[in-house]
């Protein structure tokens, strides 16, 4: 992350709101998140509501669809983390997957039409998907084959959120000319999760189980992060005068920034942080970094989606 502006050096007042790291368990359940390894089978719905059921929270939501025969990744936030799940969306996402050609075709081939569908892609969504079927844009970042195995090659793809890679592996089949589908997908990264950092259900349990009957904490402190340690967003620090009217919806206005990151731009999507580091909402930047530092008035960002409950820092309006 970009290097912070500091407008206000201000200190915060440890009679208010709590640093994500010193959160007690019923704290991390109520804004806390846990990186699933879905299993092949079950929706992400089904992951979903199966990690709501062993934590006994009241609220689950995942980050992300995959496809019941696709595995990897899944993000999923607890109780008010499900605020934020929206943000998570629209990260880039990484993949390893094997498509299959029709014929057999020429490494060069491959790697030749692989090259074309880097950059930016058009793609016409399926037929069952939960979207509208119109033409859309997507990135692909870097698309790269791994392996070749007779008509099968394993290949890694990061591309923007919302591409089909299922749709993907057929474009490609047909650029080439013979045809091809995709076998086998896994997700392997979301923004800067990576899949070493995912738990299965049973760890989950087992975790659940040791806080239960044993009052031991260790394994589910281990596996629940707070949503703020994967927040892949620009942030501007609050003035804790300025928390309240956030945490009801207010814009942020320049008098109530204390820091902020460097080369934010108009329009932005940014996270609005307290100076514990606490997520108060998600925010549009309505100045960049340079005129937030450099002006004494006027609207730094509007407010999106609040996270935080009101009353966790004094009102001062």
């Amino acid at each position: 992350m970009s290097e912070a502006i500091v407008k206000v050096d201000e200190k915060t007042d440890e009679r208010f709101g709590k640093r994500p790291e010193e959160r007690d368990i019923n704290g991390l359940l109520q804004l806390g998140i846990v990186i699933i390894d879905k299993p092949q089978g079950p929706s992400s719905h089904e992951v979903s509501a199966w990690v709501r059921k062993i934590l006994e929270v009241k609220k689950s939501g995942h980050s992300g669809t995959l496809d019941p025969n696709v595995s990897g990744v899944l993000v999923i936030g607890l109780n008010d983390a499900t605020k934020a799940m929206g943000v998570m969306l629209k990260t880039s996402k990484e993949y390893i997957g094997v498509i299959k050609f029709h014929k057999k075709v020429e490494r060069e081939q491959v790697e030749k039409v692989f090259k074309e569908f880097t950059g930016e892609v058009e793609q016409l969504p399926p037929l069952k998907s939960a979207v509208k079927r119109s033409i859309r844009k997507r990135k692909i970042y870097y698309l790269e084959p791994i392996e070749f195995n007779d008509r099968e090659v394993l290949f890694k793809v990061r591309c923007e959120a919302g591409t089909y890679i299922r749709k993907l592996c057929f474009d490609i089949g047909e650029r080439i000319g013979c045809g091809a589908n995709m076998l086998e997908l896994r997700r392997v990264k979301v923004a800067k999760i990576d899949e070493k950092d995912a738990v299965t259900l049973q760890e989950l349990s087992d975790a659940k189980w040791l806080l239960k009957d044993k009052g031991d904490e260790k394994e589910i402190r281990e596996i629940i992060t707070p949503l703020e340690n994967i927040i892949d967003l620009k942030k501007i620090w609050l003035r804790d005068s300025a928390v309240e009217s956030m945490c009801s919806g207010a814009m942020l206005a320049v008098p109530g920034v204390a820091r902020l990151d460097k080369n934010i731009e108009i329009g932005e999507q940014i996270a609005l942080m307290t100076l514990k580091d606490e997520i108060v909402a998600i925010g549009q930047s309505k100045m960049d970094s340079d005129e937030v530092a450099e002006k004494e008035k006027g609207i730094a960002a509007s407010t999106v989606r609040v996270i935080m409950k009101k009353g966790t820092y004094p009102r001062c309006w």
